[in-house]
């Protein structure tokens, strides 16, 4: 397998930002100017993972979610803002216990920028 084959692959699953990554500007407009750049910072991280169990320990704080949110991971954008995003892979990766298997996760689909401290 090439270097370039064992990188996250991220799709988006809002078409905002599917359309805000066209352009810094459009970016800008829709997030601000240190949320997208954060964002911007915490994509090009997922990207050059080579899995998911990867980015355990990196900046953003990129981590797992729980109860009503089992199922999706968080970075830090901000203090309060996160990018939300899930395993993509079909079917999931799992382990012997059921849990996720984040060493084989290597497709992720970012489902929205949220303040999910403020909700």
């Amino acid at each position: 397998m090439g270097i370039l084959e064992a990188l996250i692959r991220v799709d988006w699953a809002e078409r905002k930002l599917r359309k805000a990554q066209t352009s810094d500007s459009a970016g800008q407009r829709l997030l601000g100017d240190e949320r997208w750049s954060a964002l911007k910072r915490r994509i090009r991280t997922l990207e050059s993972a080579d899995t998911l169990a990867d980015l355990r320990g990196l900046p953003g704080n990129f981590h797992p979610l729980t109860v009503d949110r089992a199922g999706e991971w968080s970075a830090n954008l901000s203090p309060n803002w996160r990018v939300i995003f899930e395993p993509a892979e079909d079917p999931l990766p799992t382990l012997s216990d059921g849990g996720l298997d984040p060493t084989s996760v290597r497709h992720v689909r970012v489902l929205r920028v949220e303040d999910y401290h403020g909700r």
